[in-house]
């Protein structure tokens, strides 16, 4: 474990207005660092300016010392997304000491625990995919329509404009962001036993101690949690829900200690 001040690690993170952490991929990897009591430094970035930000950075995901290699002799202009991506994305991060960059919070996470192994962060279970799996199908069209249109307040102008583009791409013609907020309740009802499923699955080590796997933090308990911070910082009827489902609050009281640092 890590114990000098200077940071070790850039993380580089979603910018929003409040200037904290609200995107729930980053808050697995800021979890995990702030769990693992890793040095790091934070640098945001705006919605518009991840793809060239990353780009002028050279950076791959996961990469490759062949990979890295070949960027040092393009200009950023010729740098495309790695092989299997569609795009630039957060979390991204800077190991300083070995001047390794990588992006998307599954190979982040695979190098944190290979890099700082203690205390250990078990990555994968059956029990955790389980719970990330039903997660994923369950909430997702919840959340679709209670946190996407929530988003656009808490962003710059610019951001909102690129938010707003792109995210509506993606809906049906002549559907705006906000159209979104009709079908709330509908999405939480359509939900609720399935995310009640998923609570209990949460609680199926419960006699062992607060976390997925019993006494100790795994990469799910930072999946779930870091969901549901981000709720709570986009909009807190939405933490509401999901903290009085069962297991839900049980775990993210357990992570609270890990959720303190939030933008630096």
């Amino acid at each position: 474990m890590a114990t000098q001040t200077e940071p070790e690690i850039i993380l580089y993170d979603l910018s929003c207005i409040p200037n904290v952490c609200f995107s729930p991929a980053v808050w697995r990897i800021r979890l995990m660092l702030n769990y693992k009591k890793i040095p790091y430094k934070t640098v945001f970035i705006e919605f518009p300016d991840i793809e060239p930000k990353l780009k002028e950075l050279r950076l791959l995901s996961p990469p490759t010392s062949a990979e890295q290699a070949s960027l040092l002799t393009k200009p950023p202009s010729d740098i495309h997304p790695p092989s299997g991506s569609n795009k630039y994305t957060v979390p991204a991060i800077h190991h300083l000491p070995t001047n390794t960059k990588m992006m998307d919070s599954t190979p982040i996470a695979q190098f944190l625990e290979s890099t700082y192994p203690t205390p250990p962060v078990p990555l994968t279970s059956d029990l955790g995919s389980r719970i990330e799996l039903q997660s994923r199908t369950t909430l997702a069209p919840a959340f679709r329509a209670s946190i996407t249109p929530r988003e656009l307040p808490l962003l710059t102008p610019r951001a909102q404009s690129y938010f707003r583009r792109t995210r509506e791409a993606d809906l049906p013609a002549g559907y705006k962001l906000e159209d979104l907020l009709k079908e709330e309740e509908q999405a939480w009802e359509a939900v609720d036993e399935g995310m009640k499923g998923v609570g209990e699955l949460i609680r199926t080590n419960r006699a062992e101690g607060p976390f997925v796997l019993g006494k100790g933090p795994s990469a799910t308990d930072f999946f779930v949690v870091g969901n549901m911070e981000a709720a709570r910082v986009i909009e807190e009827s939405v933490f509401k829900r999901l903290v009085g489902m069962p297991g839900f609050g049980e775990v993210y009281e357990a992570c609270r200690p890990w959720l303190e640092r939030t933008s630096y």
